[in-house]
């Protein structure tokens, strides 16, 4: 491969995602078009909590509905994806070198945080995926260090996924009786253009203690599980390269599902 894969950051919303026909819908349906084809993908999601890092090994993941309340037809989906294994042992010999102790899951499916989105990039199911976890506990700098250990992968073909949300309070969600089509308030908008123009400044520092430095920070994240992955991909990028924002939009108001590219 003449020169790395991206590394991306998307949020997955919700699980109806798959189906709601929103603009961040249709971005996935026709990202995977700017982007070279990727031998393997590794997906960080928002969804997989471990004590410490741990990776997927199996060879066909099973499509995991962990979720409720939504329509039948969502439940109905499959992802059949082949798993990749070898990815799998890359990935925990990469965090290990990088003395990042890391466990292999011989069992572990695919979360609605990674097949949901991967539905609509790759509809045809034929690029082999396994999961990377997150550690909610361990907070961004951790996950900037195994971003940085995994790059060597974006060489060999691997593209890394980080897939969570640039904004999730759901609790504001549940009770703010927000439409699929409602105006974002002000709050969200603040931290998505704040993180925005931090990710394209390079800023790294900032974004690392972005609930101190970002406007409303707490507010759209009571808890960080779902910008974690963000910090994947930011730390796989390229030393000196900037991230992009490849994506802008809301929806029910109070989840914005921008998406970024980190060269």
């Amino acid at each position: 491969m003449s020169s790395p894969l991206p590394a991306i950051f998307l949020s997955h919303g919700s699980p109806m995602l798959a189906l709601d026909g929103s603009a961040a819908h249709h971005f996935l349906k026709d990202y995977a078009r700017e982007i070279p084809r990727p031998k393997a993908i590794l997906v960080a999601s928002a969804h997989w909590a471990t004590a410490r890092p741990a990776v997927s090994a199996v060879a066909a993941p099973r499509t995991i509905h962990d979720f409720g309340g939504f329509p039948r037809a969502l439940f109905e989906m499959t992802y059949p994806a082949p798993g990749a294994p070898w990815l799998a042992e890359r990935t925990a010999g990469l965090l290990g070198e990088a003395g990042i102790a890391a466990d292999i899951d011989p069992a572990r499916g695919l979360d609605h945080g990674a097949w949901v989105p991967l539905k609509l990039l790759y509809r045809d199911a034929d690029v082999p995926v396994t999961q990377l976890s997150i550690q909610p506990h361990l907070g961004p700098d951790h996950h900037l260090a195994v971003g940085r250990a995994l790059r060597p992968l974006r060489d060999e073909g691997v593209l890394i996924v980080g897939s969570g949300a640039v904004t999730h309070n759901l609790e504001a969600f549940f009770t703010g009786r927000f439409e699929m089509d409602s105006t974002a308030p002000d709050w969200v908008t603040a931290f998505a253009e704040w993180l925005a123009d931090r990710i394209a400044a390079g800023d790294t520092e900032a974004l690392l203690d972005y609930r101190s430095t970002a406007p409303f920070g707490a507010r759209n994240h009571p808890t960080d599980e779902h910008l974690l992955p963000l910090y994947v991909a930011l730390g796989a990028a390229s030393d000196g390269t900037h991230g992009a924002r490849v994506h802008q939009s809301s929806a029910y108001g109070v989840i914005a599902m921008d998406a970024y590219a980190f060269a």
